[in-house]
């Protein structure tokens, strides 16, 4: 049950305790019998008993209450009688009355006062538009004014919005301008065409000051475009076009994208979403859609229907503000991660500060998503892998410098292994094959790799570690590794996945000799703004062994100055990295994993070239020097 429908079961609950309460007060059964019945009469909408407890025109006073209902959009009226005054023929009594103005949410208080006297013999209320409310007065109604807060905006690091004007599209009314009955024929066609439920936008017309402009329905450009023709076929409809900061600048996968409220997302959110306020549909957009909307300046107000003078009854500010989403994420590094992928091959980047986590950039060619792939997708390490294997080498005291075929076959364990381009000459070094990639080289280690510390090496570097983003994001996995065959797949990342985010905080951990997790936004600290919960804890930060991250760094430095990564040299500090294929679902892939000064990267690009990855980064690092 929902909304209306529960506040309105709630009120039938509350008339059956309050009608004996009511009873229960009065000491003289004639007067307290004309305010029982008076009050129980307008709570329950049954309008003509009310009006014949008043000395006023039968007809005139039920309407009056009934229309009080529909000018406040009210779900339920509630009243506690607190006490009653004698003099002579007169009597007075107090009560207290909770209006719950449903979809504008507030609950409004206020206290009233019910005048009566004999006539005929009998208890009447004497009638009056302020036994409605005090301060109402002849000529004049209710109102509710309810002006939302725009949407909010998504910052990157450096405060700057990561979103774009975009047109859309309102239709809306003047209450005032409608004849009688127009109102509803005019929310009846619009009903239809919108599937708008048609009480919910007579109510939003009849509880509107009847001299501005209500909003009833907002459109995309796409919608409108389709429905345009129909719209302006309604009599009493304004059309206008209104810009908006709701679309989403790059990266726009994990901005997210933003939509009118439609009937299904109304329904879905509840709460004060009205036309005119936009939905998170996709991104961060919809992650922390409570944060960026749905906060409304709410206003009782009776107006004069001569002067139209308007006084303000009660005014609630929202009950929790709307606020902008902060990120992790930097224009230029994301405007240099868009620029380094145009160069037509299929492929993702992902970039991250080394010393912090921080996500700086996150791009895609159009065949990936920046949420589903970069982020969250699940790919074969290749020998990127490796890198997570220099401590067991060292623990095994193999040399760096030591001798070590790269023969095109080899078997391990049972295991066969292939190296595409064997290089010509003499048996290369350790660190010449991590620096080239070599598969069959790499493979031959798993005899003095342990399987379970290398399982363990690969969980500092955050393989597998479970973190909290608030999109999806994948850190990592790999299989038990339980023999020789299964520990020379993992080195040669054939049995283990990864997300270019994970690798990329994989070079983050290399370059500044500690593994952190990755951070994406800043403030809020939770995604939903109702709950007092704390934020989860992240991981704590892996302080990486010393000499395994010297060793790391100089076989890094060697897959750009000697290895199969010298297309990701650039301008600046000096650039690490090496490259690895793979493959998946028969398609070719390559990687390049490394860093410059504190920018560590992951490339993954579809390709047979395993030097596509290396030459994305270097465009990278080239467009990010030529912007500093």
């Amino acid at each position: 049950m929902r909304g209306r429908a529960r506040r309105t079961a709630a009120a039938a609950l509350a008339l059956v305790a309050t009608a004996p309460m009511l009873s229960a007060c009065f000491e003289e059964p004639s007067a307290h019998e004309a305010v029982r019945d008076f009050l129980i009469g307008w709570q329950t909408g049954d309008y003509a008993a009310a009006a014949r407890r008043t000395d006023g025109d039968q007809k005139v006073v039920s309407r009056a209450l009934e229309d009080a209902k529909l000018q406040l959009d009210a779900a339920s009226f509630r009243f506690n009688v607190t006490s009653m005054r004698r003099a002579a023929d007169e009597v007075e009594a107090d009560f207290d009355a909770e209006v719950d103005l449903g979809e504008n949410n507030p609950l409004w208080e206020y206290e009233g006062k019910l005048p009566l006297h004999l006539v005929d013999g009998q208890w009447r209320v004497r009638w009056s538009p302020s036994v409605l409310h005090p301060q109402l007065r002849e000529g004049e109604r209710f109102a509710v004014k309810v002006t939302p807060e725009g949407r909010q905006p998504i910052l990157d690091r450096n405060r700057d919005p990561l979103q774009e004007k975009a047109v859309l599209h309102v239709a809306s009314v003047v209450p005032s301008n409608l004849r009688s009955g127009e109102a509803d024929e005019l929310c009846e066609r619009l009903s239809k065409i919108t599937g708008f439920p048609q009480d919910r936008l007579l109510s939003r017309i009849r509880s509107a000051p009847p001299n501005l402009q209500v909003p009833l329905v907002t459109f995309g450009r796409t919608k409108f475009r389709q429905l345009q023709g129909q719209l302006e076929a309604i009599p009493g409809i304004t059309l206008s076009a209104q810009e908006q900061a709701v679309a989403p600048a790059s990266p726009t996968q994990i901005v997210g994208t933003v939509t009118a409220v439609t009937p299904e997302s109304e329904q879905q959110l509840g709460g004060p979403q009205r036309a005119g306020d936009t939905v998170g549909r996709a991104g961060l957009q919809k992650a922390y859609q409570e944060h960026l909307t749905g906060s409304t300046d709410t206003r009782v107000i009776t107006v004069d229907l001569k002067t139209l003078k308007v006084t303000e009854l009660k005014k609630w500010r929202p009950d929790r503000a709307t606020s902008p989403v902060q990120t992790t994420l930097d224009r230029s590094h994301q405007k240099a991660a868009d620029s380094a992928l145009l160069g037509g091959t299929p492929g993702m980047l992902v970039a991250v500060q080394a010393s912090t986590g921080d996500i700086l950039a996150v791009s895609s060619t159009e065949q990936y998503n920046q949420e589903r792939h970069a982020l969250a997708g699940r790919f074969p390490a290749g020998t990127a892998f490796s890198i997570m294997t220099v401590e067991g080498m060292l623990r095994a005291k193999i040399d760096p410098k030591q001798k070590l075929a790269c023969p095109a076959d080899r078997s391990v364990g049972g295991a066969a292994f292939h190296q595409e381009g064997v290089p010509a000459g003499g048996s290369p070094t350790l660190q010449a094959n991590f620096a080239s990639g070599c598969v069959t080289a790499l493979a031959a280690l798993a005899r003095r790799i342990n399987g379970s510390e290398l399982a363990a090496d690969a969980a500092k570097f955050g393989i597998g570690v479970p973190w909290t983003l608030p999109l999806k994001s994948f850190s990592g996995s790999m299989k038990a590794l339980k023999n020789d065959a299964a520990t020379a797949r993992a080195i040669t990342g054939q049995n283990v996945l990864v997300s270019p985010l994970s690798m990329a905080l994989v070079a983050g951990a290399a370059a500044s000799g500690t593994w952190r997790p990755p951070v994406l936004v800043t403030e809020p600290r939770t995604a939903d703004p109702t709950t007092d919960a704390k934020p989860s804890k992240a991981p704590d930060p892996v302080k990486l062994d010393d000499k395994t991250v010297e060793t790391l760094r100089a076989f890094m430095r060697s897959g750009v100055t000697a290895g199969s990564a010298r297309a990701a040299a650039a301008l600046g500090d000096p650039v690490h990295g090496i490259t690895a294929s793979a493959s998946q679902n028969r398609k070719p892939l390559a990687w390049f994993v490394g860093w410059q000064g504190d920018v560590a990267v992951a490339v993954l690009t579809q390709s047979p070239d395993a030097t596509s990855g290396a030459a994305v980064a270097g465009r990278f690092f080239q467009g990010l020097h030529a912007g500093m």
